[in-house]
């Protein structure tokens, strides 16, 4: 990091930096847009942005992300009305992903921050970014209305599938046939495992286990990121959704037979695959393997 700080080229990488910070921090306002309009079933680009409490349509220099939410204390300047604080959550959480995802692309001594995974092609970066996105909307619509969209979970199949031709390294291959098969196994893994234990779970406990959002969902991973993100995302998901569940009901919350959501779960640990999974899968493999 101190031979980064040294370098020449260090004020252009920290231009780049703080311009995938802000470029996040925008998409991430335009989510806040997608995850209260895609549920109501309402057109994302047209009206413009306006006050969900009086309708007020929203000037640009009041729809600045993260900076007009600090500016105005979290209320708005039409009716004074509170912002809900998701809005500032999810341009920030953006924001930081986006970062995060440039450095793994992009640090003049070679080296990583937080010890995230390397990458060395540039078209990784747009394309983490896109999965980044597409999970954040999943996890924030899911919190709120228990569903994920099918512009998500269909479109996230798709579009893997697509920018997995297109990007072989995606899957670590070199050409877009390979590339693709690895994208199909990947999704058909990640589809066919949740569904499986959806089904399982209906024939022991009598009721739907898993949602089929959560099936799409797993099964987009799959397409981006194969099927050993897929095992990888089930389990950290699995542990994190039971500690958290289990928390709640301790803290009285909810019931043992409440519905909780899987979705954003299995976003948190897709994205962990994106940072750092890889590296953690391998030490994994180094674990079980004999000497």
């Amino acid at each position: 990091m101190l031979n980064a700080l040294q370098s020449p080229l260090f004020p252009w990488h920290a231009f780049l930096a703080a311009l995938s910070f802000v470029w996040g921090a925008c998409i991430g306002s335009f989510l806040n847009v997608c995850i209260f309009r895609i549920p109501r079933e309402r057109s994302v680009v047209k009206p413009r942005s306006y006050c969900p409490r009086c309708g007020t349509p929203i000037p640009w220099y009041h729809n600045l992300p993260i900076l007009t939410y600090v500016v105005l204390g979290g209320k708005s300047a039409c009716c004074r009305s509170r912002i809900h604080p998701r809005y500032l959550l999810v341009e920030l959480l953006t924001a930081v992903l986006f970062l995060l995802v440039w450095f793994k692309f992009d640090l003049a001594s070679g080296g990583r921050p937080l010890g995230l995974v390397a990458v060395t092609d540039w078209r990784l970066v747009p394309v983490y970014w896109l999965m980044a996105s597409g999970l954040i909307l999943g996890t924030f619509v899911d919190f709120e209305h228990m569903i994920i969209p099918d512009r998500v979970t269909l479109g996230g199949v798709l579009a893997g599938l697509l920018l997995s031709a297109a990007v072989p390294s995606l899957h670590g291959q070199a050409t877009a046939r390979n590339a693709l098969a690895s994208a199909a196994v990947g999704a058909a893994v990640g589809g066919g495992l949740l569904w499986s234990v959806g089904v399982l779970g209906k024939v022991v406990f009598r009721k739907d286990a898993m949602g089929l959002g959560d099936v799409k969902l797993l099964a987009a991973v799959g397409a981006f990121l194969g099927w050993r993100a897929v095992l990888f995302t089930v389990m950290i998901a699995s542990l994190v959704g039971s500690v958290v569940g289990l928390s709640l009901v301790l803290g009285g919350r909810k019931e043992m037979q409440s519905r909780i959501p899987f979705g954003p779960y299995l976003a948190l640990a897709a994205l962990l695959w994106i940072l750092w999974g890889s590296a953690w899968w391998q030490s994994y493999l180094d674990f079980v393997r004999p000497a």
